[in-house]
């Protein structure tokens, strides 16, 4: 009858397990229809093409390729997901019973003047008692109220979550990586500028000196060109300074100590991409990492919800013990006489606790209304990221346009003001302001494209790419 018993309380275990106290709440649609002001052709986006096919530069391609092996941060998110992966799979043994070996030896002296004390001195004769026990304990608490299953669904979100912030670190080090080599670039072409503008302000300052000694200008022109050729010469070492921080600062990111980046493009060779189609906001969805994150932050959110309202209700727990004992060592292994076994089962409900269950369960339904509310908070953020990349594309266009026909024209006026100066057709402060315009104007021009392939890249990660 006893036998039955456990029995039937199996089976009403088993029958109640995936039951389910508590409703997940479903994923809020929080993306806009389109960006900002953009008309998007189809759904496809540049955030879905693999970094092998966007970044084309074999140069930058070689250090995004380093850095994805010895960067630092990359390397401790790896740890990280190495870590959520054992939880994982500590979580999906779950529904498997405990099981403990006891092995123990003991020996307890009652006093004499106690009844056990008595008590054994009548029956055995001795003044001391020995205990010797072997045995197997099983624990297994039954999944009914989906408890265990809850748990399971929470350390599979935290395990996804190690995986999406690994990509997080990825797209951001592609970003910073391809930035900061466009950046490179820039002060190669700004330091190549200023020292062909310095070689300019030389030759301007021996004619006027030319002229000085000829008495055609007074001392003051002289000062002036020299000033301006000060001015220029002071731009090349600070260039310089920027480069080799911008050099240390690549060196970090790719793991290596601070070193000179070997590299042979030019900017101005750099071709802006013309076709950068953004898709709609909902596809971005599949690509950001950080909204992936906060996906997978609501699951285990529901899942926390889960296991809290679950503590509330009963619980219903299967014990088992059998093992070899014996109050003397001779006997302790004679077997089956030594055999000892236990099974009980027991159903536990919480009733008094101080609040401790019911505070837990509002504090986790509280954490899960905040998950969706970051959700919806970074849903919001990715959509402004890409609005801003995209509008900073179109405006640095435009802005490069100007400053392009702005240089062709700077470019001809310091010619022209040079041969009229030579020619004794035009005086020296309009050969200065001619090629001080001339310098700002080249300076700006490589400056602007640089935040045009910034933008680029920008888009690129804002859409969700550099972790394919």
């Amino acid at each position: 009858m006893k036998r039955f018993n456990i029995i039937t309380i199996l089976m009403l275990s088993l029958l109640w397990m995936g039951c389910s106290v508590s409703k997940d709440t479903p994923l809020p649609d929080a993306a806009p229809e389109t960006f900002r002001d953009l008309a998007a052709k189809d759904s496809s986006s540049i955030g879905s093409i693999p970094l092998k096919n966007f970044i084309k530069d074999a140069t930058l391609q070689s250090l995004i390729d380093s850095a994805l092996v010895a960067n630092y941060d990359l390397q401790l998110a790896l740890k990280n997901i190495d870590a959520a992966e054992i939880l994982f799979k500590q979580s999906k043994l779950g529904n498997l019973p405990e099981v403990r070996l006891q092995v123990a030896a003991n020996s307890s002296c009652p006093s004499d003047n106690s009844l056990n004390g008595l008590t054994l001195k009548q029956f055995t004769g001795k003044s001391h008692i020995e205990d010797y026990n072997a045995n197997l304990g099983v624990f297994w608490e039954a999944d009914i109220w989906g408890k265990i299953r809850s748990q399971k669904a929470g350390a599979l979100a935290a395990f996804l979550q190690s995986e999406e912030a690994r990509k997080a670190v990825q797209t951001r080090l592609v970003s910073d990586i391809s930035q900061g080599y466009y950046n490179l670039l820039m002060l190669d072409s700004q330091l190549e500028i200023a020292k062909k503008n310095l070689q300019l302000n030389d030759h301007t300052l021996r004619i006027i000196k030319l002229q000085f000694d000829a008495g055609q200008v007074t001392s003051l022109a002289v000062q002036q060109q020299e000033v301006q050729q000060l001015n220029a010469a002071k731009l090349i070492p600070r260039l310089e300074q920027f480069i080799a921080i911008q050099e240390n600062a690549l060196s970090v990111l790719i793991g290596t100590a601070p070193k000179a980046i070997d590299r042979k493009a030019r900017l101005e060779n750099v071709q802006i991409p013309e076709d950068l189609n953004a898709g709609f906001p909902s596809a971005m969805l599949q690509h950001r990492p950080d909204i992936k994150n906060a996906e997978l932050a609501l699951q285990g959110a529901n899942a926390a919800v889960g296991v809290a309202k679950a503590n509330l209700y009963p619980s219903l727990v299967i014990t088992a013990n059998g093992g070899i004992n014996s109050f003397k060592t001779s006997n302790w292994f004679n077997v089956p006489a030594s055999l000892f076994g236990m099974v009980a089962g027991g159903i536990t409900q919480p009733v008094f606790q101080r609040g401790k269950l019911k505070s837990s369960f509002e504090i986790a339904k509280i954490d899960r209304e905040k998950t969706v509310i970051e959700f919806r908070q970074s849903v919001l953020k990715a959509v402004g990221e890409v609005s801003d990349e995209l509008t900073k594309i179109e405006k640095l266009k435009e802005q490069y346009q100007i400053a392009e026909k702005r240089v062709q024209t700077t470019q001809e006026a310091s010619k022209n003001a040079s041969l009229l100066f030579e020619s004794g057709m035009a005086n020296y402060l309009e050969v200065i302001t001619a090629q001080g315009t001339l310098l700002q104007g080249e300076l700006e021009l490589a400056s602007i494209k640089t935040e045009q392939l910034n933008a680029v890249v920008g888009l690129y990660r804002s859409l969700g790419g550099g972790w394919q």
